[in-house]
């Protein structure tokens, strides 16, 4: 008997009949880590997934992730997994969801812990390593076939993503320390995926009381320079702490 997960015009067959593939001395068997990386690119909100170098799945995009060894925490695993399969080192990754479904892995039964940060996708130069073979930015809208319940997670974490958008500044520190409302406007617009109104956006935010004006304006653009915005200290850790609701 087999599964199959449609993506497109491809599907990948998940063939419950498949020997596992063994997992290392040392590690937690039956209890797995998977990150989900989103990075901003501009105006465009993407993925980074790995391509498996080995094992059942040898050939296939995945997020990365793996099994979790004896002597370190949650975090500790999900960390170093990340630099080890994309070279990417990122000190503060959040716990998203755990994920169990009986046959979401094939041959044996394997949970599986999700972690999730947002970063600039250009500050990061991609190296893959350890058991990938190839490291990818994709938009989260035109990623390939990835393994497992893979893209049920990545479905869930982009629903996260757009929940905690509208009720904490997540996101924010991506912004140079002085920056437009055009470029916060285009940061919700990634994130949310939808196209804001202007001058709403703009009313809806200086509302908030979360923007200091620099009293300076934007150098060595070739259109009408914009003004230049930072955030409050206090009322960003404030919002932080209580939250507020941003419907856009």
């Amino acid at each position: 008997m087999s599964h199959s997960f449609e993506h497109g015009s491809e599907i990948i067959q998940e063939d419950e009949e498949l020997e596992p593939f063994p997992p290392p001395e040392g590690v937690m068997r039956g209890l797995s880590i998977d990150n989900l990386i989103f990075g901003l690119d501009g105006n465009e909100l993407k993925i980074l997934l790995i391509k498996h170098g080995e094992g059942i799945r040898k050939g296939h995009w995945a997020l990365p992730g793996g099994w979790i060894k004896l002597e370190e925490d949650l975090r500790e695993a999900a960390t170093r997994l990340l630099k080890d399969l994309t070279g990417i080192s990122h000190p503060y990754l959040e716990q998203l969801k755990t994920f169990g479904k009986v046959d979401r892995y094939p041959a044996e039964r394997v949970v599986t812990i999700a972690y999730y940060a947002l970063v600039s996708a250009d500050d990061y130069a991609l190296m893959a390593g350890f058991s990938a073979s190839d490291a990818a930015w994709y938009n989260i809208h035109n990623t390939p076939p990835v393994v497992f319940d893979h893209q049920h997670i990545l479905d869930y974490g982009i629903e996260f993503l757009k929940h905690q958008v509208r009720h904490k500044p997540i996101g924010f520190n991506l912004l140079p320390e002085k920056f437009t409302l055009l470029q916060l406007q285009e940061l919700y617009e990634a994130i949310l995926d939808i196209k804001l109104d202007k001058p709403n956006f703009r009313r809806k935010i200086m509302k908030m009381n979360l923007l200091k004006p620099c009293n300076e304006k934007q150098q060595g653009v070739a259109h009408r320079a914009a003004n230049l915005y930072r955030f409050d200290k206090d009322a960003y850790e404030k919002l932080t702490e209580q939250g507020f609701t941003f419907e856009v």
